[in-house]
């Protein structure tokens, strides 16, 4: 049975942001390989970082919603590790709330799209 996850990864900012939105993507792919599915990804673009990681003081953020199947996960988060491009990442499975929430900002998101 598929769960609902959220996963925020920071991308090396040495990457252009076409690089990082291409390290993004092959996630995507890697998630549609096994069997998940994409509700929702955001590129929120280059921030800057609260402290410094790999003594870089900013970095790509992107965030993936998906479902997968749980046993996955650890597959997943092992190949995160291992990419050095990605600094770090966070992966949480959502409850009941946390699914509301998610689509309520999806909401509120695809609205300012709407209006500029």
């Amino acid at each position: 049975m598929l769960k609902h996850y959220e996963n925020i990864m920071i991308i090396t900012p040495i990457l252009s942001d076409d690089q990082a939105k291409e390290t993004a993507k092959e996630y995507e792919n890697y998630l549609i390989q096994k069997k998940g599915k994409i509700v929702y990804q955001e590129h929120w673009g280059l921030k800057k970082l609260a402290y410094p990681i790999h003594k870089k003081q900013s970095g790509c953020y992107h965030l993936f919603e998906f479902l997968l199947i749980p046993n996955l996960i650890s597959d997943l988060e092992l190949k995160l590790r291992q990419d050095e491009r990605i600094l770090r990442f966070l992966t949480v499975k959502l409850n009941k709330y946390g699914i509301e929430y998610a689509e309520r900002r999806r909401k509120k998101f695809l609205k300012k799209d709407e209006e500029l």
